[in-house]
């Protein structure tokens, strides 16, 4: 069952997340490496409350991340996507790709496709980026996408006392750059 937009790009399905990417996304949380800046791994119960979430926020607020789904052999490889939770700082677009998935580019295809959709079906102004600030992989994607440190910011409860920067643009300076 699709409960909201289906992206596709060269590489990747982008949908919202469903019953059968449940156990690769165990997988994904329960690596220590994975979640090293996604608040840790988790439980499989734990992953079960945060699936249901990530599912429900399309319910709710009409967005959320996106599963990424590899065209080539069918596999849950991430999630990406929109994504403002109650008390979140800002609206944001956020990246996670499983451990074997890294450095292909999965994250970054997946990003330039979730702000455009913000931009173009959400009706956005601005996107964000969370980062932690030794997370160079993420603060690197960023800067590629065109977002610019805008300092840090301050995270709802429970991540309160996680230091995190924000990344962003607007959607003026994104188009500017696409085209």
């Amino acid at each position: 069952m699709l409960n909201g937009p289906l992206l596709v790009t060269e590489r990747l399905i982008l949908r919202p997340p469903a019953a059968e990417d449940f156990e690769a996304a165990v997988a994904f949380h329960a690596d220590p490496e994975t979640m090293r800046f996604l608040s840790g791994p988790k439980s499989r119960a734990e992953t079960w409350r945060a699936w249901c979430c990530l599912a429900g926020s399309w319910h709710i607020n009409g967005f959320g991340m996106f599963s990424m789904i590899e065209r080539a052999t069918g596999r849950w490889i991430g999630r990406a996507g929109p994504w403002q939770p109650a008390e979140w700082p800002v609206a944001e677009i956020g990246w996670g790709v499983a451990r074997e998935f890294e450095g292909k580019g999965y994250a970054r295809e997946a990003a330039v496709a979730a702000i455009d959709y913000a931009f173009d079906r959400l009706g956005w102004d601005a996107v964000h980026h969370i980062i932690d600030p030794q997370n160079t992989g993420s603060i690197k994607l960023a800067e590629r996408l065109g977002s610019a440190k805008m300092g840090p910011t301050r995270m709802p409860a429970p991540f309160q006392d996680k230091q995190v920067d924000c990344y962003g643009q607007t959607r003026e300076a994104w188009k500017a750059r696409r085209n």
